[in-house]
């Protein structure tokens, strides 16, 4: 009995040091309903699943204890949708056609909120193509349009440059950090430069050493993703579910 009294106490006294999270899910797309979505975060080199749950009438819930703050990324199937900072407290998911958003809790309004800035600067360099075909219809000379549209997408990606840079060097001492940092670097000096400026702990986590090695041994001026989580969650309607459902994504 006294045992049984002691493990009992050992076992509160470890879910006492715990934070507990609740994420409550909500989307209005049909074709979710009945199926399974996953939390996932990475384990050295490998991803686990940290929670599961089935959509139900477009309501869907993870809930449980974490030691610190993670890193995660919502899964349909073997496809991330979006990321997840999975942290103490109350976290809303809304997924719907236009938008996949992350609220509620400090980080991921951090995160969304940056992740809104990028997507509008993507959006910008997308727009890039359809002046063009609008200006070549308008008579221009097509040299005086590649001159002018460079231009601007050098303007886009020195913006793009700065606001991830920025990013991850206002986010060194949490985990929102080193994940932009490994996600959306785009260039070696862009790598090196944040380096410069990184605080030892930063550099000694494990994705950021294993990634600056990586980059600096391959020398590669553009760099390519390199992590199974989408940090530009794209517009999902129910024909990209039902891609999705059937392997075809």
């Amino acid at each position: 009995m006294k045992k049984l009294l002691y493990a009992l106490t050992i076992t509160a006294a470890l879910a006492s040091c715990a934070e507990s999270y609740n994420i409550q899910g909500s989307s209005s797309l049909a074709l979710l309903d009945g199926n399974k979505l996953y939390l996932k975060v990475m384990h050295g080199d490998e991803l686990k699943d940290l929670d599961s749950c089935e959509v139900v009438h477009g309501k869907f819930r993870f809930a449980g204890l974490l030691d610190t703050t993670q890193m995660a990324a919502l899964y349909m199937d073997e496809r991330s949708v979006m990321p997840v900072v999975v942290e103490k407290g109350d976290i809303n998911i809304r997924i719907d056609e236009t938008q996949q958003k992350v609220s509620g809790s400090p980080l991921n309004e951090v995160l969304y909120d940056f992740l809104d800035k990028h997507k509008r600067l993507g959006n910008l360099m997308e727009e890039l193509d359809h002046r063009y075909s609008q200006m070549l219809l308008d008579g221009i000379e097509e040299e005086q349009i590649v001159q002018e549209l460079t231009a601007e997408a050098s303007t886009i990606n020195q913006q793009e440059d700065s606001l991830v840079t920025d990013f991850v060097v206002s986010n060194f001492d949490n985990v929102l950090g080193p994940f932009i940092f490994v996600q959306m670097s785009s260039s070696v000096p862009q790598v090196e430069h944040i380096m410069s400026k990184a605080p030892e702990e930063f550099k000694q986590l494990p994705e950021v050493s294993e990634f600056y090695k990586n980059v600096t041994s391959n020398a590669n001026p553009a760099l390519e993703p390199n992590a199974p989580v989408d940090t530009n969650p794209q517009d999902i309607d129910d024909a990209t579910i039902q891609d999705i459902l059937n392997g075809k994504q």
